[in-house]
């Protein structure tokens, strides 16, 4: 059964009192738990909550198929990606004491809006599929996210590397602009990629700018790209406006080199960039692909579905699981999943051991994926 937390404020004084009246629930007692899943379930980067939500169903499906002691529900919880929305929908999360356990939230900013809800007694434990902002992690900064957080991803500041080396690669003398959309995913990446540029020993910097989200006309920027003379366009936002960027690149004459982050990597970006413009664009992404972690669940997915799995589909099924294997080691209660988490030990979907570091980020070292749009389709081309 899914409980859907809609996102209009108009909901929010009656999700706030069901929510309410869940409180006294007694988790420790209970035959059945929660799990809550958060990220933009509608709006323009819905594909993103859609990708990330299946794989936590999926996970879920089967965990209950072997008619565990213990059934599972989930909680879909919409932000809409947002951090104004995700601040209005996390305290009826946090009243519902029956849910033990956060898939998300998906990104940076709305995880930084949720944070004092989910750290409040009692403590909710986050395992993040796809929030990337090294703040989370930095006991130094206003974003830390302790004692909740954690992702099951590389952050940003092993991200911002490689995509520079990915942007740049093969071109002779790379001349490179950087575009951000101000959210805190895009500055907290575009922090990373320019002091990144400026490294190299050579003036590869030529220009910087920040656009407002939902930004539709790029005239201006454009404008200054061109006479720069930048042959390398880096921009450090989400799809949905990335998509409409490139496209306006394009048709305005740009030739160089177009590369995003993980925020661009999306199965809707080359419907919303057309297909001239998509072709070439390159990626980063600590994300590693269904298919590629394990054809046979792939299988299982599209049947499911009928749809392919997308990205970070992969690690929101993967935290799911992590809070499964608590449950199946009989914890059954907020403190007692987010001290299992804590010291958890997980063979994720590609085989791989993985466990957290006190800040909440992954032991050991990181991996980041380049992809790149091909025939149509985005590939990974390799590690970046």
């Amino acid at each position: 059964m899914n409980k859907k937390i809609k996102a209009s404020a108009a909901l929010v004084a009656a999700i706030a009192l069901s929510f309410g009246a869940f409180a006294t629930t007694s988790a420790s007692a209970a035959t059945t738990v929660k799990i809550a899943f958060q990220g933009p379930l509608t709006g323009p980067e819905a594909q993103t909550g859609t990708d990330e939500v299946r794989g936590v169903k999926l996970a879920l499906k089967l965990y209950n198929a072997t008619n565990p002691a213990v059934k599972v529900e989930l909680v879909e919880v919409d932000d809409q990606g947002d951090p104004a929305i995700a601040g209005t929908v996390a305290p009826g999360v946090a009243k519902d004491t029956a849910i033990i356990g956060m898939v998300g939230a998906a990104y940076s900013g709305a995880t930084i809006a949720s944070l004092p809800s989910y750290k409040a007694s009692p403590a909710l434990a986050m395992i993040s599929p796809s929030a990337t902002r090294p703040s989370l992690t930095d006991p130094k900064s206003a974003d830390f996210g302790q004692p909740v957080f954690h992702r099951i991803v590389s952050n940003d500041a092993l991200q911002g590397p490689a995509l520079v080396r990915v942007a740049t690669k093969g071109v002779a003398k790379p001349a490179v602009y950087v575009v951000d959309d101000q959210s805190s995913y895009a500055t907290g990446l575009r922090d990373v990629v320019v002091p990144t540029i400026g490294d190299q020993g050579i003036k590869w910097l030529v220009g910087t700018d920040s656009v407002v989200k939902g930004t539709t006309d790029f005239s201006a920027v454009i404008a200054k790209i061109k006479k720069v003379k930048a042959n390398v366009v880096i921009y450090t936002g989400y799809y949905a406006d990335g998509a409409k960027f490139a496209k306006q690149l394009r048709d305005k004459g740009y030739k160089g080199v177009l590369a995003g982050g993980d925020g661009v990597l999306n199965s809707a970006f080359i419907k919303l960039a057309g297909a001239k413009a998509a072709t070439g664009y390159r990626f980063t992404a600590p994300t590693t692909p269904l298919d590629i972690a394990s054809p046979k669940l792939t299988a299982t997915f599209k049947k499911e579905f009928g749809a392919d799995p997308g990205v970070y589909t992969t690690e929101a099924y993967d935290a799911a699981n992590m809070f499964l294997e608590a449950i199946k080691a009989g914890k059954t209660t907020r403190a007692d999943v987010l001290g299992y988490v804590k010291s958890i030990k997980y063979k994720n979907t590609a085989g791989v051991t993985i466990s957290f570091n006190a800040n909440g980020d992954l032991n050991g070292a990181g991996l980041i994926n380049a992809f790149e749009v091909k025939g149509g389709k985005i590939v990974l081309t390799g590690l970046a």
